[in-house]
């Protein structure tokens, strides 16, 4: 199969000792407990930049999923994201030992002050010449609520109606705050700054009263290249507005091709274009150099697998215990304030109405949350092509079961593939992430963006001296 759009990839990952392929911490070629060694991070960042990744994709959680059972024993037995460290410190030690891969950062909006926010964006902007960019969330745990100091998780559409002002926030903060030249370092003068080109923010708002300025200079894109990982409507609303790179979980091509082509229709409402949104699908693979071998890896993952992990996992992504129920039972949509994406999947997504032991035998499956690339690398270099061809998708978010050997045989086996059908690139461009994805000269958030408004109303004001 040749095809002319080029396919992106991302390292799907998080700072933990076991993202997602729940049980796999027991593989004898798994090297996650390293997790907690740089130079782990630093051998796993030049192995993505070898093949070509566009960008390190960082997970995070703040809290235990402890709803399967009622308590958090199975994600401590079963490394269920737990322990996990902080994502954004390994990044400007990968950018140094690396010259074009990118690193988009999961930090939420429910918890995370957005003044102390914008200086860090800022920080890993200017460490890694504009390589950075910020994965938006709003955080679902009820522990991580308890935590933080409140009594119960934020209400699901609350949390976005804080996030959107969060994003003015920031926007402001960014874009407007600093004008281009500030810093001028005049030695003679005696001047660094000019103070006259340093402003305020004033934002005042139902949920942040914040004055500014921003305490950082202008980086290298001012505002991160922005991705969103929602696919709820309020979800989706907000990726059309805000999100550059939209990140979906699917497992079929028809709500695929839903989420894809809502929510750049949704882009197009808010004045932007359809292409300004990059999509990425969550996706495993098993590769082998034959479908034999595949198949064997798989019955050596399938011997390993956790069964009570992926439950464990569903039950903070959706609010259900499923321990609570009958196999026999069935589960009904409801509006959860965990995520309403996890409830839809097996009820108003779903192809046939599950019972409780059917969801349950789909998600502990190999694979099991994503969409799982399997066979010869020819077959998931063909299926990768046809999830692109059938969707509109932009490529992949590639969660890896044994690490890095999942990404070892992709870099190995697939790319080269790829490159040959031209449906792969051959070289890094250069610039900055959002050059990278937009093209050269597009560091800066583009006009059309609602966050540019702040920008150009700073300026206007500017001008009128007001």
């Amino acid at each position: 199969m040749n095809m002319g759009k080029q396919i992106r990839l991302n390292a799907f990952d998080m700072n933990t000792a076991m993202h997602s392929a729940h049980g796999l911490w027991k593989h004898p070629a798994s090297e996650r407990h390293r997790y907690k060694d740089l130079r782990y991070w630093v051998e796993l960042a030049q192995l993505l930049e070898r093949g070509l990744f566009d960008a390190l994709f960082l997970a995070d959680v703040y809290g235990f999923y402890d709803v399967f059972r009622g308590n958090r024993d199975a994600a401590l037995r079963d490394a269920v994201q737990v322990p996990v460290n902080d994502p954004s410190l390994i990044i400007p030690t990968m950018a140094y030992a690396t010259e074009h891969l990118s690193f988009a950062v999961t930090i939420p909006t429910t918890y995370e002050p957005p003044y102390a926010h914008a200086r860090r964006m800022s920080t890993l902007d200017h460490l890694t010449g504009g390589r950075v960019g910020w994965n938006i969330v709003t955080s679902f745990l009820p522990s991580a609520a308890k935590n933080f100091g409140l009594d119960q998780a934020v209400n699901h559409d609350r949390r976005y109606e804080v996030a959107d002002e969060y994003m003015e926030v920031v926007y402001k903060l960014w874009e407007a705050s600093w004008e281009e030249d500030a810093v001028v370092r005049d030695a003679v003068r005696g001047i660094y700054t000019d103070p006259s080109k340093v402003h305020e923010i004033n934002h005042v708002g139902p949920y942040y009263n914040i004055p500014g300025p921003h305490l950082s200079e202008p980086s290298p894109q001012r505002t991160p290249v922005l991705y969103q990982a929602g696919t709820s409507a309020k979800g989706r609303e907000f990726a059309a507005k805000h999100a550059e790179c939209v990140f979906i979980d699917a497992h079929n091509y028809e709500s695929l091709k839903f989420y894809v082509d809502d929510i750049r229709a949704k882009a197009a409402s808010y004045g932007r274009k359809p292409e300004d949104v990059k999509v990425f699908m969550a996706i495993n693979s098993i590769v082998g150099r034959t479908r034999a071998e595949a198949e064997e890896k798989f019955r050596e993952y399938t011997a390993l697998r956790s069964e009570d992990a992926p439950q464990v996992l569903y039950g903070g992504f959706s609010g259900i215990d499923l321990s609570t129920y009958d196999r026999s039972d069935s589960l009904s949509y409801f509006a959860s304030d965990h995520g309403q994406a996890a409830v839809a999947r097996f009820t108003t997504m779903s192809e046939k109405r599950m019972n409780v032991g059917e969801v349950i035998d789909e998600i502990v499956k190999i694979g099991g949350r994503s969409a799982l690339l399997f066979g010869s690398a020819e077959e998931v270099a063909d299926q990768m092509q046809a999830w692109v061809e059938k969707t509109g998708i932009d490529g992949f978010n590639l969660a890896h079961l044994v690490t890095p050997g999942s990404l070892k045989d992709i870099i190995d086996l697939v790319v080269p593939i790829l490159q040959e059908r031209g449906a792969y690139k051959t070289e890094y461009a250069k610039g900055t992430m959002r050059e990278k994805l937009f093209g050269t000269g597009a560091s800066r958030l583009p006009d059309r963006h609602p966050g540019a408004a702040f920008r150009r109303a700073s300026a206007e004001k500017e001008r009128s001296g007001t």
